[in-house]
């Protein structure tokens, strides 16, 4: 037997003790540690082992975090997805259940140390450990998201969102402190001070309600396929509604289905809380990863401006928290492209690394995957016409991924994802008609051009600095492409933000393209390579206008427009003018119940209850079931869709039926809702059924015969 250095040895105990401590935790059901230290466990230990067996070399802190926990998300995904052929194998009925799953993850670690001890000394470099030079400075970083916690709670039970006006002031002083800070200590903390600003962002909204808050995206489909998964503890790749592809793009996606099962099951935890706590997570590395790929090719200070502006818009805390599917899809396509544009790895654990990242990235989010395929077939189109081959992006490496992604998606749910993507194509093709109708763009596509009126001074002046952004971007591109900054970006590096820019032309020009994910999640994707051409672009402007002291001009610039940017984004303007404001946490106690439970689907628990108790009492298919406009009873109820009608489109209710009735309709009767208005007192047949439940907000009804 080799022999293995003390480091290793007390490498391998440390893991040995958080297995140990995590199976203990596990059995016992220990409240709070069960939950926190299981999923430090299962989100970085197996990726850890991974990393030791594979003798990575890595010498960033940030990049190891990041490539631990994409390769335990990977291999968790993997264990899950072997476990699973357990039922059809052993006819095993349940192989997703507690007593399969901890197991096999617990004998894939035990393994892999195995293998680790057996080969000796790693020849893993020890890393960079950055040295805390003011422990002070940490604890006031600290502060920050525990700042954000506590407002988040504080603005959802009382409605008082001061603490959360205090985080968003401390987050704008934060940034404009660091931004022109010199100091060589704060230049090592980038990667901590991003992390931080991320998790106060996500948390400050993601934890405003104990329930699900959709923010107007896919969280519910997401928590109904779940909950199938997780109810049969068994995923069968049969789309269990092979007419619906909406449920089965879903289904075939093992980050909403494989893995919060398996977080959910392990760490005995509420889906919803899963979501909120962990894929919040999950969203806050996006912008650390994006500042570790970023500073490869730029200087450390521009990724770290370039992570603030990409943090700054409202989609990344708002809409994405609503969109779990994507948040993993958006880490791996992050990682993909590091390894990828990182030539520092072996080839072997390289090629590993494509492998894993490349699986996880096509069973998180289908649209994602179509995206890096495009953008890697831009590459070598590129390469090839240049007639420069890329030694990055490689053809053996786009065939491998292609095979890999048309595997899954035509092999899963009947196709589904696969039959959507030809849907949302031949969408496109029928809406080239309307090319030059503007009125065929989306709102978002038109108002991003200055062609939409803004409604208010304010919303007037929240406009001019996200033009002046967008300004910027198209400045910075020029000015990469006439050599006037001092950045020269690497030749694949530049083909990917060539392909962005052409990708954002082609969502403006196209009508159509831009509604088959809607173009705030596009151009949320887009700033993955736009925004260091912000930062750019300010760079270029001062190069062109002055020759002296051009860093502190372009870095004040930059502050002049970036935090009043990020002040609108966070809607603080609005809240302190008394404006209309989208921002939950902020502005919740002000906001029209419409606004709040129907447009951006705001939990009550009230509304939890109803439809828990419907659930417990209605057998969804059998009994005919009818809810107001305002209700989705997918989440807690887990009716699927088509299994309830809305009654602004029925004219009566059937013999034997049950009525759904949100506090929309109790409380608050007369809305406009989508392209209809809605009365619910003009239902006149609804005066002749018998209440069955009601909770003060809530009511249920049913026709008996």
């Amino acid at each position: 037997m080799c022999m293995i250095d003390s480091k290793l040895k007390a490498y391998l105990i440390l893991i040995l003790f958080l297995q140990f401590i995590t199976f203990i935790l596990v059995i016992l059901d220990t409240p709070v540690a069960r939950q926190a230290i299981g999923f430090v466990y299962l989100t970085f230990v197996p990726g850890a082992v991974v990393m030791k067996l594979l003798k990575m070399k890595i010498d960033s802190l940030t990049e190891t975090v990041l490539l631990v926990a994409g390769l335990s998300i990977a291999f968790l995904m993997l264990i899950g997805l072997l476990v699973n052929q357990l039922k059809p194998l052993l006819n095993i009925s349940k192989p997703l259940s507690l007593w399969f799953l901890l197991p096999a993850i617990n004998i894939f670690v035990s393994v892999c140390m195995l293998a680790v001890f057996l080969k000796g000394k790693s020849g893993h470099s020890e890393l960079a450990i950055f040295r805390v030079v003011n422990p002070l400075i940490i604890s006031l970083l600290m502060y920050i998201p525990a700042l954000s916690i506590a407002g988040a709670i504080a603005s959802g039970a009382y409605g008082d969102n001061r603490i959360i006006i205090s985080t968003i002031v401390a987050i704008a002083m934060l940034f404009v402190i660091v931004t022109i800070s010199r100091r060589t200590v704060i230049t090592r903390l980038y990667p901590f001070i991003v992390l931080t600003i991320a998790i106060s962002l996500t948390y400050h909204s993601a934890l405003v309600s104990e329930n699900m808050v959709s923010f107007g995206s896919d969280v519910g489909g997401e928590v109904f396929v779940q909950k199938i998964v997780e109810k049969n503890a068994y995923w069968n790749p049969v789309n269990p509604y092979p007419w619906d592809q909406s449920v089965g793009r879903a289904y075939a996606m093992l980050s909403v289905t494989m893995l919060p099962t398996i977080y959910s099951t392990l760490l005995n935890l509420d889906i919803v809380l899963v979501f909120k706590l962990f894929y919040s997570m999950f969203l806050a590395l996006i912008p650390l990863g994006l500042y570790n790929l970023w500073r490869k090719f730029l200087d450390e200070k521009i990724a770290f401006i370039s992570a603030f502006f990409f943090m700054a818009f409202e989609t990344f805390y708002t809409e994405m928290l609503g969109l779990n599917k994507q948040i993993l899809g958006e880490l791996f396509l992050i990682l993909l492209f590091t390894t990828l544009l990182n030539g520092e790895k072996g080839r072997s654990q390289k090629t590993i690394c494509l492998i894993l990242f490349s699986f996880g990235l096509i069973v998180s989010h289908y649209a994602l995957a179509e995206i890096f395929l495009f953008f890697s077939l831009f590459v070598l189109a590129f390469s090839i016409i240049t007639r420069k081959p890329s030694r990055k992006i490689t053809v053996t490496f786009v065939l491998m991924f292609s095979a890999m992604m048309f595997a899954w998606y035509l092999f899963t749910s009947r196709s589904a994802v696969f039959e959507s993507f030809m849907s949302f194509g031949e969408r496109v093709i029928r809406e080239l008609h309307n090319f030059f109708s503007l009125e065929s763009r989306e709102p978002e596509v038109l108002r991003g051009l200055g062609l939409e009126p803004p409604p208010t001074v304010w919303n007037m002046l929240s406009r001019a600095f996200a033009y002046a952004t967008e300004a910027l971007i198209v400045i910075g591109f020029v000015g990469i492409i006439f050599k006037k900054g001092r950045i020269y970006l690497d030749k694949d590096y530049f083909h990917l933000v060539f392909c962005s820019m052409l990708f954002l032309g082609a969502l403006i020009a196209l009508p159509g393209l831009s509604s088959t994910m809607n173009m705030t999640r596009f151009y949320h994707i887009l700033l993955f390579f736009l925004a260091p051409l912000c930062v750019l672009g300010a760079e270029t402007i001062v190069n062109v206008v002055s020759r002296k002291n051009t860093e502190i001009k372009a870095l004040f610039l930059l502050l002049m427009v970036l935090v009043p940017y990020f002040l609108f984004q966070t809607s603080f303007v609005y809240e302190v003018t008394g404006s209309e404001s989208w921002s939950i946490p902020l502005s919740k106690y002000r906001m029209s119940p419409l606004k709040l439970y129907y447009q951006f689907g705001y939990g009550q628990i009230y509304s939890v209850q109803g439809q828990r108790w419907l659930s417990s009492n209605v057998i969804a298919g059998q009994t005919p079931i009818y809810c107001d406009p305002f209700s989705d009873l997918r989440c807690y109820a887990l009716i699927y869709r088509g299994y309830f009608h809305y009654l602004s489109k029925v004219i009566s209710v059937a013999v034997g039926g049950v009525v759904y009735l949100s506090s929309l309709s109790v409380i608050h009767s007369d809305y406009v809702a989508l392209h209809s208005s809605w009365n619910v007192s003009k239902l006149q047949f609804l005066n002749e059924i018998s209440r069955v439940y009601t909770n003060g907000e809530i009511e249920i009804l049913c026709k008996n015969g």
